[in-house]
Formats: structure tokens, C-alpha cells, sequence
């Protein structure tokens, strides 16, 4: 740490962070923000230890940086992400096999058991995101993939409604906070750009979850055993949730300055590229009340938890697309999974589309959000519209309806944290919204009872209406509100506004302004991506 000052050099430091120590006379005269070290970005620490070393990163380092950053970061999230869909859609897939047989369930009580799994989910999202605050993330991650493997290798044991409730319900409780957890670590390491660009490609891992699955339910049905099918499958989807907690345990990063797949030279430069990009903190574990009171006032945050109500409200569609088939007649078990895998491939290929566009074009998350719920919104339409005689008619609105609307989700999902910065709001937001979507997943099953089946009228009239119409309008909202703070902030901007003070032991240090760990709302210098 330098032993002089000159605030002419804190703002011309393109390096990174900033050291150098400053008097408490200059920190009133400029007006910088402050705060103590240990409320402070989490990574502080270590760029205090290694940025005056590393120098500032070229074009063509960053270029290379950001390739393998991208690539080995989204290998593991979307793996993750991948798995923990695959656990969620085991009763999709054995639903068709000798599932409900065994088990003793119908209709009405498969869409209980998918309802208590969302009331698991509930019950888990205080402490998996008290936990999530105060733990790293990555031994976090670990320790929740170990437990919903050990969740998974125990539903082939069920034989009852009362044990498929139970296991489902702490399914749920494990897997509450996992896609909080994984867009917290691709925020960690991603720049705001890349994060939005990249979320359909995240996403497409959920929507594309029927492939893989398809393919490994497909091969099940010409098992030759006296173990029934099902139980067959789950133990080969528990099997592969235990490869994940292996490759969980001995690379998944806790943050950038723990990031084994990185040398020391690209932990700084990934994190001083994040920090400038989104103008946010890395990670910081302290609670900050303040942080969860903004939270709560910020009326973003609930116009953002509002969409995922709404939108969610569809959510058991793809779980219940199966269960549509077999109503509809004509199509067996191995033409259901094979439809499942086409569908999940045209899921696929639309999120590589989406992201194509959002990385190729700046501030149309919004757009997107509108654009990608056509689909849904039609074959919504058409769905319900046409003769229950028509049955290839059916099929291809089902298919138009089912895969698609879940890119909307995750660049909400990706928006709701990349809008917001400081580390408890981030966390409180997502709690937040993470709440309503349980809500609506513990509606959502209960639209399609059996008495209104094999149409559904009641089901499809929500998601027309609330799901495909109301929510995509307040993304519009949203873009409306964040532009309009934005030029205000733009306005007035000022260098001071760019840069913070640190106290540490009495010793005041000049720091780049998103080391602070402030609020979106504190922070003058957050300009909110669109």
C-alpha cells in the first residue's frame, strides 16, 4: 500500500482497484462514499495483495479471459442447473412407467406431490439464504448436492403417497436456494454483458432437461429387469447427481480469488473487469439491515416478484405434458418421450437465438422478455381453441406451448440481480422473488385438476391471460422506470461519484466505488442495465 496520495492518479488508475491512503480532511472535501473493511467487498483482500502487481489487461488477454472465464464458468452452472431439472421432472418421466401404481397416486394427488415440492421450497428459503449470506458458495454447493443426491437414491424406496410426499417436500427444501446460488456465481464472474447474453444459454439447460431425459427414459422402457422401470430410472438420475457433487467438490470457485482454474494475474483481472462492468461488490458476508429494508421499499423489487408470480403460474405445463399426451389418445409412452426430446431441442435452439441477440445488441432484456412469450401466448390460444378431434393440431400447439416461455424466466431471473447491487439486497430480492415463484408452482399444479380435464379450460385461461399477456407488460415497466433513473443518473455523474473510501484500522484508503459493497440506490455511479 502506498504511503502518499494523489487523487488525480486514484481516477487515472486504470489497473484496478485503488490503494492508496487518503486523509479524513480529502475523503470530506471530495465527498467520497465509506465505508469499514469488513463490509467491504469479500475480495478486497486479496486485490490488496496482488493488484499492485498485475498490470492492466490488453484487448486481446481480455478477449482470451473472457472465453475461458465464459466457457468454464457456464460448464459448471449449466451442469448444475441441468441436474437439478433432471430431479425435478423424475415424476414427469415416471408417471409413464409403473410409478403410480406403486405408489397409489392419481390426477389430484400426482399435483399435490408436484405442489408440496414448492412448499418445500418455501420452507427452505430462510435458512438456504441465511446460509447463503454467511457460507462460500461453492462449499455451500456441496454440501446441497450431497443431500438431494441422497433425496433422489431414496425415492426408489417409495412405495406409498405419504413417502412421496415427504421426500418430494425435502427435495424441494434442499434445491430451495441452488439457482440463486448459480446466478450468484455467474455474477461473481461474468461482466453485466455477458451475464445477460448468456442467461437463455443457462436456461436452455432447464428447458433442454427433456433431452438427456428423454434419451435415458426412452432406453428404460427396453430395460429387461424385475426391478420396475422407474425405480431403474432414479437410480441412474441419482447416480449422475452424485458425479455432479464429485466434480462439485473439487472445482466449483467460492468467488474469482478462490477460482483454482485461474492464475493469480486472472483472479484480479476477472474481478476488476466485473466490478467495473456491473459497478457492484464481488461477494460480501456481512448482513446489512439497511440492504434488506431498501429491498423491501424498492418497487422494482416487486414488480419483478409480481412477473414471476404471474408468469410461474404456467410453471406445471411442461410437467404436465406427459399426462397431456396420454389424455389425448394415440400416442404411446415412447412417442411421448421422443415428442418430449423434440420439443426440448426446439427449446434449445431458441435460447441460442436469444442469446445470439442479447449478446449482439445492449439494453433489450425487455424486448426479449416480450418477443420470447409469443410462442407461449399462441399456442396458448390455439391449444384451447381447437377440436379436441384435432389431434395433430393438439400436438403442435402443445409443443409451440410448452417449451419456449421459460426464457422470459431466466432473463427476468438474470435482470432481477444484474438490476440491483449490495450484496444483502441482491440476496433479500431474490428471496423475494424466489418466494412468489414458489406461490405460483404451488398453485400452478392445482389448475389442472382432473375433474376439468382432458381440456384443461381453466388452466389455459390463466396462462393466457396472467402467464403469457399481463407479465411480459411489466417487464416493460420496469425498462420504463430503470431508463428514466438512469438518465437522471447520467445527468449529474460526477468522477468523485466513480470511486470510495475504505477505513481499516483507522487508515483510510481510496477503493474503486463498487468495493464499498452500496445499494443500487446509494451508489450514483450503478447505471441499471436494460
Amino acid at each position: 500500500m502506498s504511503s502518499t496520495h494523489s487523487p488525480s492518479n486514484d481516477l487515472e488508475d486504470k489497473a484496478g482497484i485503488q490503494t492508496n491512503i487518503i486523509s479524513k480532511e480529502e475523503v470530506q472535501e471530495k465527498g467520497y462514499k465509506i465505508v469499514r473493511s469488513k463490509d467491504a467487498d469479500a475480495t478486497l483482500k486479496f486485490q490488496e495483495q496482488y493488484d499492485s502487481t498485475v498490470p492492466e489487461i490488453t484487448p486481446e488477454q481480455e478477449a482470451k479471459l473472457s472465453r475461458k472465464v465464459t466457457w468454464i464458468i457456464m460448464s459448471l452452472v449449466c451442469l448444475a442447473n441441468l441436474l437439478l431439472y433432471m430431479d425435478k421432472a423424475t415424476l414427469s418421466y415416471a408417471s409413464i412407467f409403473e410409478f403410480w401404481d406403486d405408489t397409489g397416486l392419481d390426477q389430484d394427488k400426482y399435483n399435490n406431490v408436484n405442489t408440496i415440492f414448492y412448499v418445500g421450497y418455501i420452507a427452505g428459503q430462510l435458512p438456504g439464504n441465511y446460509l447463503l449470506a454467511k457460507l462460500p458458495v461453492g462449499r455451500f454447493l456441496f454440501i446441497l448436492t450431497s443431500l438431494w443426491t441422497i433425496i433422489i437414491f431414496l425415492h426408489c424406496a417409495a412405495f406409498n403417497y405419504a413417502g412421496v410426499i415427504v421426500l418430494r417436500f425435502f427435495l424441494g427444501f434442499v434445491e430451495s436456494v441452488v439457482l440463486t446460488l448459480l446466478n450468484i456465481t455467474m455474477g461473481q464472474f461474468l461482466t453485466a454483458k455477458e451475464k445477460a447474453a448468456t442467461a437463455p444459454i443457462f436456461y436452455s439447460t432447464c428447458l433442454g432437461v427433456t433431452i438427456p431425459t428423454g434419451f435415458i427414459a426412452y432406453g428404460v422402457l427396453f430395460a429387461k429387469s424385475s426391478i420396475h422401470a422407474w425405480r431403474i430410472f432414479m437410480i441412474i438420475i441419482g447416480g449422475l447427481t452424485f458425479l455432479l457433487t464429485v466434480l462439485v467438490f473439487l472445482i466449483y470457485p467460492n468467488n474469482p480469488s478462490t477460482a483454482k482454474f485461474l492464475s493469480i494475474e486472472e483472479r484480479i483481472w476477472v474481478i476488476r473487469r466485473v466490478q467495473s462492468t456491473t459497478g457492484a461488490s464481488i461477494e460480501q458476508k456481512t448482513f446489512k439491515k439497511y440492504q434488506f429494508i431498501e429491498a423491501l421499499k424498492d418497487p422494482i423489487t416487486w414488480l419483478f416478484a409480481s412477473f414471476i408470480f404471474l408468469q410461474q403460474l404456467a410453471n406445471n405445463l411442461p410437467y404436465q405434458q406427459n399426462l397431456l399426451f396420454k389424455g389425448m389418445g394415440g400416442i404411446s409412452n415412447l412417442n411421448s418421450t421422443l415428442v418430449s426430446v423434440a420439443s426440448g431441442g426446439f427449446a434449445v435452439i431458441c435460447c441460442l437465438i436469444a442469446s445470439f441477440f442479447l449478446y449482439r445488441f445492449a439494453n433489450i432484456t425487455a424486448y426479449s422478455v416480450v418477443f420470447w412469450s409469443l410462442p407461449s401466448f399462441v399456442g396458448s390460444i390455439v391449444a384451447a381453441a381447437l377440436p379436441w378431434s384435432n389431434k395433430v393440431g393438439l400436438l403442435a400447439a402443445l409443443s409451440l406451448a410448452s417449451p419456449v416461455f421459460g426464457i422470459p424466466w431466466i432473463c427476468m431471473f438474470s435482470w432481477n440481480s444484474t438490476s440491483c447491487s449490495g450484496h444483502t439486497k441482491k440476496i433479500t430480492r431474490n428471496a423475494v422473488i424466489m418466494f412468489w415463484y414458489c406461490i405460483a408452482n404451488i398453485i400452478s399444479p392445482q389448475l389442472w385438476t382432473e375433474s376439468s380435464g382432458p381440456r384443461y379450460y381453466p388452466a389455459w385461461a390463466v396462462q393466457i391471460v396472467l402467464s403469457f399477456f399481463t407479465a411480459p407488460l411489466l417487464a416493460l415497466v420496469i425498462r420504463f422506470i430503470l431508463n428514466k433513473r438512469n438518465q437522471e443518473r447520467l445527468s449529474n455523474l460526477s468522477e468523485n461519484q466513480k470511486v470510495g473510501v475504505v477505513e481499516d484500522s483507522d487508515v483510510e484508503f481510496v477503493v474503486n466505488v463498487a468495493s464499498l459493497d452500496l445499494t443500487d440506490l446509494e451508489n450514483k455511479a450503478f447505471i441499471y442495465p436494460l
